[in-house]
């Protein structure tokens, strides 16, 4: 049904949500590229200028979509036991990611979709779930600064996503094929992680004399320039 078809009844007692919901049942119907604003809208209960108090585009209910999922996770913990390999924690979390998107499986699916069909929307997303998978390893207890951090993020956003195809079709309720394809990739991306940590060890060093040679020389130069300023 079309908004101009659709008339409103009661209204939401959270439009917000509504709003993210009604998205999420519409991408699990029709192409992402065939879903206009005004039947979201209507499938949410809400006028468009309701929509557009919360949201500029699909884009951005997306992204609330991500934030709302990450506070369903992390509400959800307690702290993973603290003498628990990183690996486990790490796995715990995501189960627990996967357990909160649930209700949403079908149309994530038309979502993964879109970004394969689109570069851009691909990028959009990807950048999202770095963000998402940031907390994601910091509510397991693993740290995710510095150069390595990047690798760590980036690496978790590439293997989710290998993660949640196989999810997709997975009727499974122990989800076992789903959890031995995130077995392996968290086990490979250790090891990447592992060599990368490696040879950030072996090169710190380096760089952080080439920082003095570099601020050393930076500083003479200065000095030189206020001399010359100061001069005769």
């Amino acid at each position: 049904m079309s908004a101009s078809e659709a008339g409103f009844g009661a209204a939401p007692a959270d439009p917000k949500d509504a709003i993210i919901n009604a998205l999420f049942e519409l991408a699990g119907e029709r192409h992402w590229e065939d879903i206009p604003l005004a039947d979201v809208a209507a499938r949410a209960n809400v006028s468009l200028s309701t929509f557009r108090d919360f949201f500029p585009s699909k884009g951005a209910v997306l992204a609330a979509f991500m934030r709302k999922i990450d506070k369903i996770v992390l509400d959800g913990t307690k702290g993973e036991p603290g003498d628990a390999p990183p690996k486990e924690r790490l796995v715990a979390v995501l189960r627990r990611r996967l357990e909160a998107l649930t209700p949403y499986k079908v149309g994530l699916e038309g979502v993964g979709e879109w970004t394969r069909r689109d570069p851009l929307a691909a990028a959009a997303m990807n950048k999202l779930m770095i963000n998402s998978m940031r907390f994601m390893l910091e509510a397991a207890g693993i740290d995710s600064e510095g150069p390595v951090g990047v690798l760590k993020l980036q690496g978790l956003a590439i293997a989710w996503r290998r993660v949640l195809r196989t999810w997709f079709s997975d009727d499974d309720p122990e989800l076992a094929a789903t959890m031995s394809v995130l077995d392996y990739e968290l086990e490979r991306g250790g090891r990447l992680v592992a060599r990368a940590e490696d040879l950030s060890r072996l090169t710190s060093p380096l760089f952080s004399i080439a920082r003095g040679l570099f601020e050393r020389r930076f500083a003479g130069r200065r000095a030189n320039q206020d001399n010359s300023r100061t001069g005769p």
